[in-house]
């Protein structure tokens, strides 16, 4: 049975992965994500979407949310009925957006070796029944948005001790008075099954957190190599793009404690890993690492491998950070008043929030490349009413873009508002040196090292990806 889309050119297909769709910021990704396709992209141009889920039921109710979304969007969008002209039919608008959905855990590599063989070489349905069966040829975006937080609550004497120190909106925006929980180990029997008992050797332990932000996400793009990655050169070039926080510093990443089960804060610690890898992919000092993990065997013959980007939402509420409903509101009104106060990194809403995932997985490549923006961290930024826009995130170590600017020189910025480099900077923030570029460069390589060691070692144990080949 054709698909609904077989009529259309290969390049008016685009094929979107999004994990963690079914609340938050990922309902808010795939939401913008249809908007977004249908006010920039062909009219004969089709969107498929792939959200992913743990469970069945919760893929049913995240393909109903935005197919309601999406029907809402072609009935009442004024940008879509004027590019549609006189003739504008909302349900032929609506006909161009299809959503299917698989199902993994991202906390159980067996999960994500599954869900990888379904997408390269099975078939992917909706479940809701409107389309089964079908063969996914390319991912043109790999939305890596799932992950949990790993905290218990606030430090309320550290919230007004930072207050006092750097303000209001300094606190809202890197707050340090997060209380994080200890660090769980996901038990080794979830992970091998049966065979647990059978091995010689064990394979590493895994920490809960680190795995579902990072770990998970990094087997998976792994593994869909064949999908993400490209035989010519005038195909369109696969994205991954990672979903970070805008306070991963340097100080939460300890290389001793690796997967943050003794020390450091365990959710900030994998958005540090996660900048890390991004950012550094294809650095001369840390290619040698990174070269086996993109060396698939399974994508041999497609020599183009997919560019890795990394973004951030800015600052939204969601239930990812445990509150009682009445600080939680107390938190968002927080949120706001950061906003109004100036901040530029409080879009407070997961719709608002998507902004520069969508940008990042939908702009023209052209245009990502003359902005070099696999060099980037870019955040989601909002002005006091609520317009939001990519922004480059200040990182750490790396600076804007990795180029360290020479003392006493001004740099020449184009950007106004809000997305001056210096609107939002951290309290702390200091200027990039050389020497801390030399660094971050070699935190990159070691966290390529050891996820490539960890990634080895579980495939040998579950005689899956590479192993099995």
């Amino acid at each position: 049975m054709a698909t609904p889309w077989a009529e259309a050119e290969s390049h008016e297909q685009f094929f979107v992965l999004l994990t963690g769709a079914n609340s938050g910021v990922g309902l808010g990704i795939g939401q913008r994500i249809i908007d977004e396709f249908l006010a920039s992209r062909s009219l004969s141009s089709h969107l498929i979407l792939i959200p992913t889920t743990r469970s069945v039921s919760k893929s049913r109710d995240t393909v109903l949310a935005l197919r309601t979304h999406l029907q809402e969007t072609a009935s009442t969008s004024t940008q879509l009925q004027s590019r549609g002209g006189s003739g504008y039919d909302p349900q032929s608008a609506a006909s161009r957006v299809h959503i299917l959905s698989i199902q993994v855990d991202l906390c159980n590599l067996r999960s994500i070796y599954d869900a990888a063989k379904q997408l390269v070489h099975g078939k992917v349905s909706d479940p809701t029944g409107l389309i089964s069966d079908v063969k996914i040829p390319r991912l043109d975006a790999a939305l890596f948005n799932a992950g949990i937080g790993g905290w218990s609550g606030l430090d309320w004497f550290g919230f007004a001790k930072q207050f006092f120190q750097v303000g209001l909106v300094q606190s809202c925006t890197f707050p340090a008075f997060k209380k994080a929980l200890p660090a769980a180990v996901i038990d080794q029997r979830k992970l091998l099954g049966d065979s647990a008992a059978d091995l010689k050797i064990q394979p590493p332990e895994l920490a809960e957190v680190f795995t579902a932000n990072v770990f998970g996400h990094y087997v998976l793009a792994h593994e869909l190599l064949p999908l993400l990655s490209r035989s010519r050169s005038d195909e369109l070039v696969g994205r991954v793009i990672w979903t970070s926080t805008i306070d991963a510093s340097h100080e939460h990443l300890s290389f001793s404690d690796f997967q943050a089960r003794h020390g450091n804060p365990p959710y900030e610690s994998s958005k540090r890993i996660t900048d890390l890898i991004g950012l550094t992919a294809n650095l001369p000092g840390v290619q040698k690492a990174s070269a086996p993990y993109f060396a698939s065997p399974a994508a041999a013959d497609k020599p183009i491998k997919p560019r890795f980007y990394v973004t951030h939402p800015g600052v939204v509420c969601t239930p990812l950070f445990p509150l009682p409903w009445i600080l939680f509101w107390g938190y968002y009104a927080a949120m706001y008043v950061a906003r109004w106060l100036g901040s530029p990194w409080h879009p407070v809403e997961p719709y608002l929030g998507a902004c520069a995932t969508a940008w990042l997985a939908l702009a023209d490549q052209q245009t990502l490349d003359h902005l070099r923006a696999d060099r980037v961290k870019w955040g989601t930024s909002a002005t006091r009413t609520g317009h939001v826009a990519p922004k480059k995130s200040e990182v750490d170590g790396w600076g804007w873009d990795g180029d360290v600017t020479t003392p006493g020189e001004k740099e020449h910025e184009n950007e106004v508002g809000v997305l001056q480099k210096s609107s939002g900077r951290k309290w702390d923030a200091q200027e990039l040196t050389k020497e801390k570029r030399v660094e971050f460069e070699d935190d990159g390589r070691k966290c390529w090292e050891e996820l490539e060691r960890l990634r080895t070692a579980w495939e040998n144990a579950l005689g899956e990806g590479d192993a099995a080949k």
